[in-house]
C-alpha cells in the first residue's frame, strides 16, 4: 500500500455517497507498499480501505481480483471483499483513477514471525489453495518467469550494478540458470503471488486476513509457497535464515493441502525464482519510484541474499 494521488477529504466525503456506509469521520494516507494509492477510512457506521488503482494494475484486471476475492468470502477464507455502490457496482473513478471501496479487516501484520506464525500461515495458504480449486477464472502472471529477463533489461546493468557491484552479472547468470531448468509441468491454479507478512493480518496468533491480492494470478500453484517461503522465512534483510520457520510453514501449509512429489522437487527452483522476481522489482521500484512519492522503497539487497542462500542450499525444503 502506498499514497502516490493525494485526494481530499472532500473529494473522498463526496466519493462515499455512492455507498451506504455512512459520512465520513476521518481519512489517513496509508505508506506502505509500492503499489497503488490506499486510504483508511472511518465513517459513522465502520472503518473501510480506499484504493486508487496506480499504473502498474491494469483497470481490466479488476473483475479477476474481485471474482477472485468473492469466490474465496465465499469459501470462508479471510479475505476483504470489494464493497459494491449502491447501483451493484465495485469498481469506480475517483481522481482519475479507478477505484475501489474495500472491507476492512482488523489484525496486525507481524515483523517478525515465530513459528506459531509461519504455521498458521502455511495452513491459511494451504486453505487458499483448496478453497480456489474449483475457480476457474484465469489471469497471466506478468511478472512471471518469461518477464523477468525483460524487467532485468529495464532496470539496465548501469542502474543494478549501483544498487550492488556485480549484480547485473549475478542476474544475468541467474535468468540463463532458470530458462535451462524451470519446470514446465506442474499443476497451475490461481495463486496469491505475494504473500509476505504485510500482506497477512494477524490477531493473538491466528490469521485474521489475507490481503493485497493485486499479483494474484494463474501460474504455477507451489510457486505461491515458493514465494511465502521467501517471504517469510529470512530475517528481513536476507541474511540469516530461519529453519524453524521454514519447517512450520511447510509442515503448516501441508497438513490443509498435499505437497505431490514434484512439487517438492522443484520448490529449491521454483524459490530461487521467487527471489529472483522480488530482487528485479524492487530493484526497479529503487530505480523509479518519484522522490516525492509517500512510499518506503524496500532494499533489492535483502533478496539478492535470499537468491545467494537458495543457490546454496537445495535442501532447504527438506523436512
Amino acid at each position: 500500500m502506498a499514497v502516490y494521488t493525494q485526494v481530499s477529504a472532500e473529494e473522498i466525503d463526496r466519493f462515499l455517497t455512492r455507498f451506504d456506509v455512512g459520512t465520513l469521520v476521518s481519512v489517513k494516507g496509508i505508506a506502505e507498499g509500492v503499489e497503488n494509492s490506499n486510504y483508511l477510512l472511518e465513517t459513522t457506521q465502520d472503518k473501510y480501505i480506499l484504493t486508487l488503482y496506480e499504473k502498474r494494475v491494469d483497470p481490466a484486471d479488476l473483475p479477476f481480483f474481485i471474482a477472485l476475492l468473492d469466490h474465496l468470502s465465499a469459501h470462508g477464507c479471510l479475505v476483504p471483499p470489494m464493497i459494491a455502490d449502491r447501483e451493484g457496482k465495485k469498481i469506480q473513478q475517483l481522481c482519475g483513477r479507478s477505484a475501489c471501496l474495500i472491507t476492512f479487516l482488523s489484525g496486525v501484520s507481524v515483523s517478525s514471525p515465530t513459528t506459531t506464525h509461519a504455521a498458521a500461515m502455511g495452513e491459511a495458504l494451504g486453505d487458499m489453495h483448496r478453497a480456489l480449486a474449483d475457480f476457474d477464472q484465469e489471469r497471466r502472471n506478468v511478472l512471471d518467469h518469461d518477464g523477468w529477463r525483460a524487467l532485468a533489461e529495464q532496470c539496465g546493468p548501469a542502474q543494478l550494478d549501483k544498487i550492488a557491484p556485480g549484480l547485473a552479472t549475478a542476474i544475468a547468470q541467474e535468468l540463463d540458470y532458470l530458462d535451462e531448468h524451470w519446470p514446465h509441468d506442474l499443476p497451475r491454479a490461481a495463486i496469491h503471488a505475494d504473500l509476505f507478512p504485510d500482506n497477512v493480518l494477524m490477531l493473538d496468533d491466528k490469521i485474521s486476513g489475507l490481503i493485497d491480492f493485486y499479483f494474484s494470478c494463474t501460474d504455477v500453484r507451489a510457486y505461491d509457497l515458493a514465494v511465502t517461503h521467501a517471504a517469510w522465512c529470512f530475517s528481513e534483510d536476507g541474511t540469516d535464515f530461519h529453519d524453524k520457520i521454514s519447517q512450520a510453514l511447510i509442515t503448516g501449509y501441508a497438513s490443509t493441502f498435499p505437497i505431490s512429489d514434484a512439487e517438492r522437487k522443484a520448490l529449491p527452483l521454483l524459490a530461487r525464482g521467487a527471489a529472483l522476481r522480488f530482487l528485479l522489482t524492487r530493484a526497479y521500484d529503487w530505480i523509479n519510484t518519484p522522490a516525492d512519492a509517500l512510499v518506503t522503497r524496500k532494499d533489492p539487497q535483502a533478496f539478492l541474499n535470499r537468491l545467494e542462500y537458495y543457490q546454496t542450499h537445495p535442501d532447504v525444503f527438506a523436512i
